[in-house]
């Protein structure tokens, strides 16, 4: 059964490293690299299709690949010109999850709520989220994220 405090920890891990991959964008290298094992760790992209649809992409809004989400996370990819890195504009150096709500199962659960994202000026970015999360033999991995800012009228 998966419980409340596996999926914790892997909104934890999956804001930690969102921190990490901006801290590193000086180095172009380095940030590729941890972006890939970030993805490669927490989604499954190898295993099967994952239901991405990440805050900030608007004209490409859906990305299904493992290309597709390194490129929104970090840019520089020809084929979504849209994205300029949500993990690195600007550098996050905090991250936090409120969950409304969790549905737990043996081999599936489901998270909603906010999550926060802190600037060097301490100032917060609200984001509305629902990730799904299926269980590997490696652990919890992501295999539905969908966020979007509040709606504003």
């Amino acid at each position: 059964m998966i419980t409340k405090d596996n999926v914790l920890s892997v909104q934890k891990l999956w804001g930690d490293a969102i921190v990490e991959i901006g801290s590193l964008k000086n180095d172009r290298k380095k940030c590729e690299k941890v972006t890939e094992e970030l993805i490669e760790k927490l989604y499954d992209f190898n295993r099967k299709e994952v239901l991405f649809k990440p805050t900030r992409a608007v004209e490409i809004p859906f990305r299904p690949t493992l290309e597709a989400a390194m490129s929104y996370f970090i840019g520089g990819n020809e084929n979504y010109p849209e994205d300029k890195g949500f993990a690195l504009q600007p550098s996050w150096t905090r991250i936090r999850f409120e969950n409304a709500g969790m549905i737990l199962e043996e081999n599936r659960a489901i998270a909603m709520g906010n999550y926060f994202l802190t600037d060097f000026n301490g100032d917060e970015i609200k984001v509305e989220y629902t990730f799904g999360y299926t269980k590997t033999e490696d652990g919890l991995k992501i295999d539905l994220h969908h966020s979007s800012l509040p709606y504003s009228p």
